[in-house]
Order: C-alpha cells, then sequence, then structure tokens
C-alpha cells in the first residue's frame, strides 16, 4: 500500500491502494483512540437513472429512487439474519445512506472489528431480492416519503431544487416519489446492483483503532478475489442541464408558524478561471462565509434588524454547474430577500479578511483530525467529490490568494437565481395568483 501523504500538522497516518479489480481502499489508523468507523460504499446515488451497460446497445432506464430502494433492500438477507441485529450484538453502530452520487453502508464501535468487517463486506456483496421483498418495501419508503413531505425544511428545498434545474436530476428527490417507487421492480434493483456495485466502482475507508495487518490479510482474502461483471462501467446517460433556472420565484402556504425563505443561485462551471476543483469549492465557502456567516456583517445587521431567525448556506456541484443555497426563517420574508439581494451587489472581501478565515480553517482541520467521526464524513466526501482523500488541506489553504478570490466572486452570476418563500397558511394571500 502506499502512504498517504497528509499535511504534517494534522499527525495522520494513512494508507492507500487501488486493487486489481479496481476496488480503493484507504485505511487511517489511530492507535490514540478507542473506535472504529468502517464505510463500505459505491460510487452510485440517486441521479443516475438512465445508463448503457457496457458491450450493450439499449438504453437501461430504472425509476426515480432506485439507489435508495436498492439501499433499503440491501438489509434483507437470503439467511435471514438481520444485519442491524447482527452489529447491535456487539454493541456496535450500524446505517447505511444513500445521496446524489454515493451511497454507503456503515459500522462503527469499539468492539469486535475484525467480526463487523467482514460482516458489512459480506453483507453488502449478498443482495437479496425477490418479488414479495420488493412489494413488501413500497409501503415502507411510501410512508418514509411522505413523513418528510411534511416537514418544512424538506419540503422547500425540494421546491427550490425542482425550480432551480430543469432537467439534471439533483432536482429529484433522492427517495423518489411514490408514483415511482410502486413501479420498482427486483429487475430494476438487480440491473443497477450488477452494474454500479462493482469492485471498480467501489471503495472501503476504516478510519480509528484497528489491526492495519489484519485489515491487510482480510481485504486480501475477502476483497482482492472479487470479480468486476462487466469490464468496464456503464455508460451514465445525462439530460444536459440548461443555464437558466427552471422558476424564478414561488411562494407556497405551508403548515407553519414562521415563514421560511431559499433561495439558490446558479453559476456555469466555464465562468470560473479557477481549473483546480477543489480550490474553487475551498473559495466559493469562504465567499459565503465571510459575507453571510455568523460574523459577517449581514448577519449582524438583518439579526439586529429582527428580519430572521435561523440562516445558513450551502453549495452544491452539479455536471456543468456550482449552485449556492440560502435558507433563512424570518418573519418579514420579502425585508428579507431584498437584503439578501442588496448584499450580492456589495460584497467586498480584503486580504485580511482571506488571511483571517484561513487560520480558521487550518485550525477546523487540525481539530477535526482528532475526531474519528469528523475523519471519516470529510474524507467520504473527498472521495465523493473529487474521487480521492485530499492529502494537503493545509497546504491548499495557505496557498489561496485575494485575487483568485476576487476572480471567482466576481464569476458568481447573482442574477440566475431562484427563490421560494414558505409562509403560514393564514398568509396565504400573499401566494402568487
Amino acid at each position: 500500500m502506499q502512504k498517504i501523504n497528509f499535511s504534517k500538522e494534522l499527525e495522520l497516518n494513512g494508507y492507500y491502494e487501488k486493487l486489481e479489480n479496481g476496488l480503493e481502499i484507504y485505511l487511517v489508523p489511530m492507535e490514540n483512540k478507542d473506535k472504529y468507523y468502517i464505510t463500505y460504499a459505491t460510487k452510485f446515488g440517486s441521479t443516475t437513472t438512465s445508463f448503457t451497460p457496457y458491450k450493450e446497445k439499449n438504453e437501461r432506464k430504472v425509476p426515480d429512487g432506485t439507489a435508495h430502494f436498492l439501499e433499503h433492500k440491501m438489509f434483507a438477507q437470503e439467511d435471514g439474519i438481520d444485519p442491524f441485529t447482527f452489529f447491535s450484538e456487539s454493541g456496535t453502530g450500524a446505517n447505511a445512506s444513500t445521496g446524489y452520487e454515493l451511497t454507503r453502508y456503515i459500522c462503527y464501535g469499539t468492539k469486535a472489528y475484525e467480526k463487523n468487517l467482514r460482516y458489512l463486506i459480506k453483507f453488502v456483496n449478498s443482495p437479496y431480492y425477490t418479488d414479495e421483498n420488493v412489494e413488501k418495501e413500497k409501503g415502507i419508503i411510501a410512508q418514509e416519503i411522505n413523513m418528510y413531505k411534511d416537514e418544512a425544511e424538506y419540503a422547500i428545498e425540494d421546491t427550490l431544487r425542482k425550480n432551480t434545474y430543469n432537467k439534471d436530476n439533483h432536482r429529484v428527490d433522492i427517495a423518489g416519489e411514490i408514483k415511482d417507487i410502486e413501479r420498482m421492480t427486483k429487475e430494476d434493483l438487480y440491473a443497477c446492483y450488477e452494474n454500479f456495485y462493482q469492485p471498480q466502482n467501489m471503495f472501503l475507508l476504516v478510519v480509528g483503532k484497528f489491526d492495519l495487518e489484519r485489515t491487510k490479510q482480510i481485504i486480501n482474502e475477502m476483497l482482492k478475489p472479487l470479480k468486476n461483471k462487466t469490464e468496464k462501467m456503464p455508460k451514465i446517460n445525462y439530460e444536459k442541464e440548461k443555464k437558466s433556472v427552471r422558476r424564478e420565484k414561488e411562494i407556497v402556504p405551508f403548515n407553519i408558524s414562521i415563514p421560511k425563505v431559499m433561495m439558490s443561485l446558479k453559476t456555469e462551471r466555464i465562468k470560473f478561471d479557477i481549473k483546480d476543483e477543489i480550490k474553487l469549492n475551498i473559495y466559493l465557502y469562504i465567499i459565503t462565509s465571510v459575507a453571510f456567516g455568523n460574523s459577517s456583517t449581514f448577519k449582524e445587521r438583518v439579526t439586529n434588524d429582527n428580519l430572521l431567525t435561523k440562516f445558513y448556506t450551502d453549495t452544491e456541484t452539479i455536471k456543468d454547474y456550482k449552485t449556492i443555497y440560502f435558507y433563512a426563517e424570518s418573519a418579514h420574508p420579502d425585508e428579507l430577500l431584498n437584503e439578501l439581494k442588496r448584499e450580492f451587489d456589495n460584497i467586498t472581501i480584503t486580504n485580511d479578511d482571506l488571511e483571517r478565515y484561513k487560520k480558521v480553517l487550518i485550525a477546523s482541520e487540525i481539530k477535526q483530525a482528532d475526531s474519528v467521526d469528523a475523519l471519516t464524513s470529510s474524507f467520504t466526501n473527498d472521495i465523493s467529490r473529487y474521487d480521492k482523500i485530499v492529502e494537503n488541506p493545509i497546504e491548499i489553504y495557505r496557498s489561496l490568494t485575494i485575487e483568485e478570490l476576487n476572480s471567482v466572486l466576481s464569476s458568481i452570476d447573482f442574477q440566475n437565481r431562484a427563490e421560494v418563500t414558505y409562509v403560514p397558511k393564514n398568509m396565504k394571500s400573499l401566494v402568487e395568483e
């Protein structure tokens, strides 16, 4: 295995290997901890619903929500053993999650490391889908979908995504809609499993306290012999996303007491001169944090004016676009939106701001390096975004310049935006005709 050259300030040792079958291994032992965290994941998420298998001519389309449905059904094992029960017997936590680009299966604890690692690998490589268990799961997932639709924060983000994107599948809920779930078949699940749960599309990440040499032996025994089902990965079919947002403004009456506001800024990737994806994402994060974060003059001003009770920002990358999201709770949504738009025209970030925030990021990186959970989350995000762990984040932070930051700032398309306001039902007179 080759060594991962982490920034020296992080005081971490890590090891990486790409097996002959393409499966990637990341091991980060931390002897001073008493906990381990294992992630076994596939680079397959909810956005992949149309693909052409290798050496086939016909496109395969599966329902929205298939990746999430498949993740649920991985816990149905032919031997009848419930993975959650298996892990809990040793006091080990277990879970799984589906994102837009990634599905991961995890277990974490302080005991029975080798036993749990072996079982995690085994059950993820043992799909068991039947007409009966697929049909049974439909009702469970439908209940989950309906539950989230009643939650205002979930609902407003779902509406905003549908208004921001025209074609890209980031506009579709990860779980799909009930109409999609109703037409799910075991053939859909097996088609996605066979094509995307292949060693060449998966990775194993282990962080925390574990026996490095025994882990290598288990990898040699259980993962190296795995065969890919196809020589190459399928061709994923995308519909090209339009530049403009789908709908600029929408007001929705909802069962809430305080209005909620979300806005998105959608910018074409080609507008940015920064070619390094890692640096570009860091610059976008710094811009939103300095301009709109807890210590910003904007946040102080709108808070003092009683224009909000909750506020946060986020960024997202899709195939050809960068999107910045804003979320707020405000008794005066129109005034808050006007203040936000006014701020877009007056964002100024100085070199002192940048240098101060670089120190904040470096300190945060060092602190994170002491947490098994935080490192696992960070590394998983890195692999999902960049197909690798970012080894030297501190050196990257130190290399940032105010000239590059201002170049990124000037490239953000502040005019190409969508905004959604959820208002209490007794304010429904505000809803657009």
